[in-house]
């Protein structure tokens, strides 16, 4: 078959933009996070319950041997605050716990540019170390200051619910760990479980830290004052106050 010259580069720019189809579709299949997603049928949350809470920092511990944390580095601590009411000049100490809140609305997953920040079908959001470049977007993004960059990985670090004693039917070392029982987990899909019988029983008593960030945070406080669901500001390192 005799081909004329137009003929000829109509099939060659054919060919060359099936190969380069191909190119893009094999990219984006190997650019894929190989994840595991959690099940979707599950909502997994958490209630810290401040009328328990003693500031024993068996959860920090915990969590740090659990996790292999570098020194000088935490998931979740209990911060130390002093509540001054100006009005009546009185002042009151508070020990508050802070995690990861694996908010419903994540402001730290839409930031990261490799998506190595995800958010798992159960709720949990985690990151993916083989993926994270370091770029500390995400740190910036979370209003809760509960992402930092891990000295030794070089790479994003949050808590993450313990998700690999989850996935084997244990609780996570901070909750296990707490003398007072003050941290519960569970799924919130469940109506039977702990955790749902609580939100129900307290709703009129459960807050969340920082509620006018709308990214729906699934830590819920009891006991928690008014005042620090919006006067707290990121972490205090060791001790913060807090005025009313």
């Amino acid at each position: 078959m005799n081909l004329n010259r137009r003929d000829l580069l109509k099939q060659l720019a054919t060919i060359t933009a099936g190969a380069t189809v191909m190119s893009l579709t094999q990219a984006q299949a190997l650019m894929a996070p190989d994840r595991r997603e959690g099940d979707g049928s599950k909502r997994y949350g958490m209630i810290i319950d401040l009328r328990r809470c003693i500031g024993c920092q068996a959860c920090t511990v915990s969590c740090s041997v659990e996790n292999q944390m570098p020194p000088g580095q935490f998931r979740t601590t209990v911060r130390q605050y002093q509540v001054i009411n100006e009005h009546h000049q009185e002042a009151t100490n508070v020990v508050l716990p802070r995690l990861c809140n694996h908010c419903d609305n994540p402001p730290c997953v839409p930031v990261c540019p490799v998506q190595a920040t995800f958010q798992r079908k159960d709720g949990i959001v985690v990151v993916d170390n083989k993926r994270c470049v370091g770029c500390a977007y995400c740190v910036q993004a979370c209003p809760y200051e509960a992402r930092f960059i891990n000295h030794e990985t070089g790479t994003a670090d949050k808590c993450t619910f313990c998700v690999h004693r989850l996935e084997a039917g244990l609780l996570p070392g901070c909750v296990e760990s707490c003398v007072g029982g003050a941290r519960i987990i569970g799924d919130m899909k469940d109506p039977d479980s702990e955790i749902s019988q609580m939100l129900n029983t307290f709703k009129d008593d459960i807050k969340v830290l920082k509620p006018e960030q709308g990214t729906i945070p699934q830590v819920f406080y009891i006991g928690l004052d008014e005042a620090f669901t919006r006067n707290v500001q990121g972490q205090a390192m060791l001790w913060q106050e807090v005025k009313l």
